[in-house]
């Protein structure tokens, strides 16, 4: 919903309980969450590293040049790679503000699929 994924949002509430106010736990069974039981082992979403977020960004920018021919997409694209997706518009317009700051690596990656880079 709005680009959050309930799924994962409710396990992370359940997985927090314990650190939850009584007014925000009032709150999330008020729509139906329940408390984790006393034997239930409740695991939180796992984040993704920098090197794994830089890696599914670029999968999907392999993927869109692959379709397209070309690496330009509109700020608001969003490509769907293996079900996940993936805001390629605003990683390649934040790949090419930061540029600079780029690992000569990260920046080859983009240059074999012809990134224009002003």
């Amino acid at each position: 919903m709005q680009g959050e994924d309930l799924g994962a949002w409710v396990v992370a509430q359940r997985a927090g309980w314990e650190r939850l106010m009584p007014a925000q736990r009032f709150l999330l069974e008020s729509i139906g969450v329940e408390a984790p039981a006393d034997d239930e082992v409740v695991v939180g979403p796992v984040r993704r590293t920098q090197d794994g977020r830089w890696a599914a960004n670029l999968a999907a920018a392999r993927q869109f040049h692959a379709r397209e021919g070309h690496l330009r997409p509109s700020r608001k694209h969003v490509e769907l790679v293996d079900g996940e997706e993936a805001k390629l518009g605003a990683f390649l317009d934040n790949a090419r503000r930061r540029a600079g700051k780029l690992s000569a690596q990260r920046r080859a990656e983009l240059d074999e699929l012809g990134m224009r880079w002003s």
